[in-house]
């Protein structure tokens, strides 16, 4: 049965990122319904290849009986738009409710490269900040960005300096309030922030 699916077999590009998974068939028609990791969603409306891994056990009691694919996949998206606030999309060859329902579950990632370019020069795609270093007006460094949390107006970068029972957590606000400039090429983020805040 697996020669007759429409999706092949493929490597998960190195620069993959996980944006979402899919939800649930949507329509009669071979459509998905997406849950994303973020809020644009500019990057599922944008890339015209995904990758599909099956779900983490551990995330989705579904696992067990997803059955459409072992180990990573590509599919070619025919069209992807936004219906209400969710992202619905079409994959080629998927003509049908039944071969849609069976991707339920499926984590999609996205090559880093075929992200769409951001507007404005001081908006960055939050994947882009993880990792960087973190240093104030002083120089002192506070630490690696670990992830960055939604609060609604702006988000915040959450820090990690140092390991093991010595670490230390940190949360700035990502506003020009507090970040003097971000440096994708030197993987350094400066702030005007000091380590007792």
């Amino acid at each position: 049965m697996a020669e007759s699916l429409p999706w092949q077999v493929a490597e998960l590009p190195a620069d993959a990122v996980e944006i979402g998974h899919v939800q649930e068939a949507w329509g009669v028609r071979g459509w998905v319904r997406v849950h994303g990791l973020s809020q644009s969603g500019d990057a599922l409306l944008h890339a015209r290849r995904w990758y599909l891994q099956p779900p983490l056990a551990s995330r989705s009691p579904r696992a067990r009986a997803f059955d459409a694919f072992q180990g990573t996949v590509a599919v070619a998206v025919v069209e992807a738009r936004w219906h209400g606030d969710a992202v619905v999309a079409h994959f080629d060859g998927v003509d049908d409710r039944g071969l849609a329902e069976r991707l339920r579950g499926a984590r999609i990632h996205i090559a880093r490269a075929d992200f769409p370019p951001t507007d404005d020069p001081d908006e960055f795609y939050w994947v882009d900040l993880i990792g960087l270093s973190v240093v104030n007006r002083e120089g002192v460094v506070l630490g690696v960005v670990e992830d960055l949390l939604p609060t609604g107006p702006h988000a915040v970068l959450c820090l990690r300096d140092g390991t093991g029972e010595q670490a230390v957590e940190r949360l700035i606000p990502f506003v020009s309030a507090y970040v003097d400039a971000v440096d994708l090429a030197a993987r350094r983020i400066t702030v005007d922030w000091q380590p007792d805040y």
